[in-house]
């Protein structure tokens, strides 16, 4: 046993009791067929010096830990913007419901919003069967519908869903990525996966094996988010001889696999997608364990790296958490909301000062955003999804380390490509 080991058995009994209720995650195979809403110019919520937006949250409820940062960003990032008057002369407020990620309790919040509260938009609403359960209800009503905290497919079908947009790299192309950096670090190595038990872990596993074969996972384990009782299938990864693990787990599920596997005496590389890696929020399930069983741990971004204090957007966001957002622990979540209000208030801006529901939605169609993304948007006419592509990372002391090229692609068979753009600086006055 190395030393490493050791250290993994010693702290292992800080996270076997962890027990909690995992962020379920899903996609669908989306239609690209085109499609838009640029003919509505209906504008409820929109004043001459204000906008109304509304956006369901799990503020309670199993997947809250971590998550609930999100909304709170968003709104601190409108206080900012709003304090230097705006967009377009507009003032923007968000209007945060919590849904406790229950599907029913989102048809009844989303209805709210729409038809009690009059939002101009839905912003940022979070999780793929929560959202997916509004979808219609949607589109009958005409409201944009952007940036869908979630990677599922379901959010890129312009054609079905015209005002419907995601924003985040979906599972299926952050698969691609995380199995050809597979391929090349671990040649030889005994290859399997562990992974939520619908959309999410599916669409992930495709994006692996689109890349290493059909047949390359030696073993396919997966996990109901309502049973925290993983020790089956990691028992079963450890009896297949699995070398490597790539993971599609939330935050609370990984922590779970990785103290099973810990607990088991099993010390497979980890690979984990960028939704269940959040060190800040692993450490609130892990605690002192969090080091040492996170050290060397493979995962992803198409963000910068919240610890990378010489970026500009970081510098940006973390001024901006400190004046308008109590200065909260700042983490992944804390830039992903300020990331979406940003790239908000940068298509209303493009929408122009005539501000409607169609200008909206055609102003995102056209794209051309930029941003603190590491990729460009993919977004257009026929194409409603988000970021194109990732950049590997691994977990040394703690701190996440930017490794290799950003490559892009789709969530078909198309190649990977290195992305050898400039990265987007912040505006000084961090405003669009």
């Amino acid at each position: 046993m190395t030393g490493t080991h050791r250290r993994r058995t010693r702290v292992v009994a800080a996270v076997t009791a962890i027990a909690l209720v995992g962020l379920m995650a899903c996609g669908s195979t989306k239609t690209k067929s085109g499609g838009n809403a640029a003919g509505d110019t209906s504008a409820p919520g929109v004043t001459k010096d204000s906008i109304l937006v509304g956006t369901t949250q799990p503020l309670t409820g199993p997947a809250a830990p971590g998550y609930s940062k999100i909304s709170a960003a968003m709104t601190a990032y409108f206080k900012y913007a709003n304090e230097q008057g705006g967009v377009n002369g507009r003032k923007v407020t968000l209007k945060v419901l919590d849904d406790g990620y229950n599907p029913a309790n989102t048809a009844t919040k989303t209805r709210q919003l729409v038809l009690q509260d009059k939002v101009f938009a839905l912003l940022g609403s979070l999780g793929t069967p929560t959202h997916t359960a509004v979808l219609d209800f949607i589109k009958t009503n005409k409201v944009p519908d952007l940036f869908v905290a979630s990677g599922s497919r379901s959010w890129n079908q312009p054609a079905k869903y015209p005002t419907t947009f995601g924003w985040q790299p979906d599972y299926t192309v952050e698969g691609k990525i995380l199995g050809d950096y597979v391929k090349k670090t671990f040649a030889g190595k005994k290859v399997c996966s562990f992974g939520q038990g619908d959309d999410f872990g599916t669409d992930g596993v495709q994006g692996v094996e689109a890349v290493l074969g059909s047949t390359a996972l030696a073993s396919k384990q997966t996990y109901t988010p309502t049973n925290t009782n993983v020790g089956p299938q990691v028992a079963a990864l450890k009896s297949a001889g699995c070398q490597v693990v790539v993971s599609f787990t939330v935050p609370g599920f990984t922590a779970l696999e990785l103290g099973t596997a810990a607990k088991l005496g099993f010390h497979p590389q980890f690979v984990v997608s960028n939704v269940g890696s959040d060190i800040v929020t692993l450490t609130g399930f892990l605690k002192e364990a969090t080091v040492p069983l996170l050290e060397g741990m493979v995962s992803d971004s198409y963000l910068p790296i919240p610890t990378d204090a010489s970026n500009s957007w970081i510098k940006l966001f973390q001024t901006v958490n400190q004046k308008y957002n109590n200065n909260v622990p700042f983490d992944g979540n804390v830039l992903y909301g300020m990331s979406v209000a940003y790239t908000f208030l940068q298509a209303v801006k493009a929408a122009g000062k005539t501000l409607n529901r169609g200008s909206l939605t055609a102003a995102v169609e056209k794209g051309g955003f930029t941003g603190p993304g590491l990729t460009p948007f993919r977004f257009s006419a026929s194409d409603h999804s988000g970021f194109a592509g990732t950049q590997v990372a691994v977990i040394k002391g703690g701190v996440a380390t930017p490794t290799g090229s950003i490559f892009t692609t789709d969530d078909s068979n198309g190649p990977l490509t290195v992305y050898s753009g400039s990265a987007a600086t912040a505006p000084a006055n961090g405003l669009p």
